[in-house]
């Protein structure tokens, strides 16, 4: 199963960078840096109309090369410009052929808020987030316990970070909750086999309540797609390949916005 095969290489990838980097000197940078009690990622995902995160991301499990030509740093950039409201970037190096150093750039060269987007197994992973500039991580229900899911959680709060909880059903939207997740996600992509089901997000929004923040994610190609997501009280929308593929990502956002 793929997310098994993630995980692992993610587990792999941490050890390595705590060769580089131990956990103490990581937690010791992290820690150094100023903790702001606005939670700019919350507060841009909160406002009215749709509100757009536009991922940055080269390639995936599902699809292989997203983007021959990846200027990652434009693209952040035109995002940015066109009225995004966050930008998701890809970290993962081994199937989406990230890296935490797009981020860093990124991260300092946009005036909108950055998530850090990969597999995080580890609270190494968040102290690091926080070191590059993210003004937020993902964590993954199905790859975290509950006590893991739990304290990653007030790690990150207690660095200042936003935490996108990403769920896929029932069991894991509760869990979340439970948990006390603030910005809950729904991967409309099955992380097992990779198929997209659109109505998953719209099945699963009545059970996260109204002062949480809903985000549903993948799936969203075209105008119409956003007018449902509204029918269904859904404003917030994580778009990666569609506007990957788009030959003009600013219209797209532009187009999308005003649906």
């Amino acid at each position: 199963m793929i997310l098994n095969d993630l995980v692992a290489s993610t587990k792999k990838r941490v050890a390595a960078s705590k060769q580089q980097i131990s956990t103490d000197e990581m937690k010791q940078q992290a820690l150094a840096m100023p903790v702001k009690k606005e939670r700019p990622f919350e507060q841009a995902l909160a406002k009215d109309g749709l509100n757009i995160i536009s991922e940055v991301k080269k390639a995936s499990p599902s699809k292989g090369i997203i983007a021959e030509d990846f200027p990652y740093l434009e693209i952040a950039k035109s995002y940015d410009a066109a009225g995004a409201d966050a930008i998701s970037v890809l970290t993962e190096p081994e199937y989406f052929k990230g890296s935490i150093e797009y981020l860093r750039e990124i991260a300092a060269e946009v005036s909108i808020p950055v998530l850090r987007k990969d597999f995080v197994v580890d609270e190494y992973m968040i102290y690091e987030a926080k070191v590059a500039g993210a003004s937020a991580i993902l964590l993954i229900v199905a790859i975290l316990t509950d006590q893991e899911l739990q304290a990653n959680l007030a790690l990150a709060d207690s660095l200042g970070l936003s935490v996108l909880v990403e769920a896929h059903d029932e069991n894991e939207i509760q869990r979340a909750l439970t948990a006390g997740a603030k910005i809950i996600g729904v991967n409309n992509r099955n992380l097992k086999d990779f198929t997209v089901d659109f109505s998953n997000s719209e099945r699963l929004r009545k059970l996260v309540p109204s002062d949480k923040i809903f985000v549903a994610e993948s799936g969203v190609k075209k105008p119409a797609d956003v007018v449902e997501l509204k029918q269904h009280d859904i404003h917030v929308a994580l778009i990666g390949e569609t506007l990957m593929r788009s030959d003009d990502k600013q219209a797209m956002i532009r187009e999308l916005k005003e649906a």
